[in-house]
């Protein structure tokens, strides 16, 4: 799992993409609170193969990437 709540873009992409090349995962969970991240993490997971599934939570969103 990838916690990026609290960080503004780039920062979340960045963090993703980190553990995408280190562990390549089936599935990863991503954690943001801001929009854009949303937008940005689900544009990237997109983009490298995955599936992005995205739930509101209290506290911003959970985007799940599953290839």
């Amino acid at each position: 799992m990838v916690d990026a709540r609290g960080y503004l873009c780039p920062m979340p992409v960045i963090m993703v993409q980190k553990e995408v090349k280190k562990n390549s995962p089936d599935t990863l969970e991503v954690l943001v609170d801001d929009a854009c991240a949303k937008e940005n993490v689900t544009r990237f997971g997109t983009s490298q193969g995955y599936k992005v599934t995205v739930e509101q939570t209290d506290d911003g969103f959970k985007l799940t990437l599953t290839k």
